[in-house]
């Protein structure tokens, strides 16, 4: 789970009855006491308990300062901790990651209800009607029922896509990787839990994290990008040798160590990749368009030309 408070869960007085309504709060009662008299196992208590989070008079200072853009990285974060906890079998472990999962959705949809956009039923109406669009097979017309069809998934995602023209789903598979978690009697060690399943960039910052809390860090930044210029000159040494393992070797070196420096730079390495990502590609579609005004492929293109037009998307990206 991640490192900051969400973990935290609100103490229980006293369960409703299952199915039964909500009190009306009293006079004297606030939104967190009433949120105490809720049963714990319906979804409207976590819904209240997030509003109350994020209410600003009497919420949680970091929740109400939070926006899209800060709890996306958490939300990546626990989907990957829902799949390290299947692939390790720990059902334990995935009910409390599920219930972390469902927190980001619930967060999500309170700042979305907050700023006008749609609300958590809205989230909800939104699956169940794409899920009985893409069954007809079960939900659908009787003379469709019954029948299993193996393309009826692609079919109904087909139509989805056309009708969401300009947005494209972008997914990065992960590659799992065997690391050996062997641990010997006794306690965990500090950095057992960070899971293996997040991805790379995301796991080598959280491990910072754990290490620099047993003191193994760099005092300040400056000693950090030091590190960097260190490990570029071994890359480059290595490849100067021509030896492809070691090369392999310092580049993971080097690209851990500009984790750290991310880190001390007080910026999450994953989230400005993607941008980084992002930015590339949106490019490299305007270079291309480009090039299809002037009736050319990309792979037709000169270097002088290739330089031109890639000049040419950078200045529409400044102007836009």
């Amino acid at each position: 789970m991640n490192d900051n408070h969400q973990e935290r869960k609100p103490a229980q007085e006293k369960q409703e009855q299952p199915g039964a309504s909500r009190a009306e709060p009293s006079g004297f009662s606030s939104p967190a006491e009433d949120v105490l008299r809720m049963d714990p196992k319906q979804i409207e208590t976590l819904l209240a308990l997030m509003r109350t989070l994020r209410d600003p008079e009497h919420g949680c200072p970091w929740d109400v300062e939070q926006t899209f853009e800060t709890i996306a990285p958490y939300t990546i974060e626990e989907a990957y901790e829902v799949s390290d906890a299947i692939a390790r079998g720990d059902m334990e472990e995935l009910k409390e990651e599920l219930g972390d999962l469902l927190l980001q959705v619930v967060f999500h949809a309170r700042m979305a209800e907050e700023a006008g956009y749609f609300a958590f039923p809205d989230v909800v109406e939104a699956i169940v009607r794409k899920m009985l669009f893409r069954h007809p097979h079960v939900f659908g017309a009787p003379e469709e029922r019954g029948r299993v069809k193996a393309d009826f998934w692609e079919q109904a995602k087909e139509k989805e896509r056309a009708r969401k023209a300009g947005m494209q789903a972008m997914t990065e598979p992960a590659e799992a990787q065997a690391e050996d978690n062997a641990k010997e009697e006794g306690a965990p060690f500090l950095v057992d839990d960070v899971a293996l399943a997040l991805p790379a960039l995301m796991r080598a910052q959280k491990l910072q994290k754990r290490a620099a809390r047993a003191g193994y860090d760099w005092p300040d930044v400056s000693g950090v990008a030091e590190k960097v210029a260190e490990e570029a000159r071994e890359l480059a040494s290595a490849h100067e040798k021509g030896a492809q393992k070691e090369v392999e070797e310092e580049i993971g070196d080097l690209l851990f160590t500009v984790v750290n420096l991310a880190r001390h730079l007080n910026v999450d390495a994953e989230t400005a990749l993607r941008r980084a990502n992002d930015k590339f590609a949106a490019r490299m579609r305007a270079v291309e368009r480009l090039a299809r005004q002037e009736g050319r492929q990309l792979s037709e293109l000169t270097d002088e030309a290739r330089d031109r037009l890639w000049e040419q998307a950078k200045g529409e990206e400044r102007e836009s």
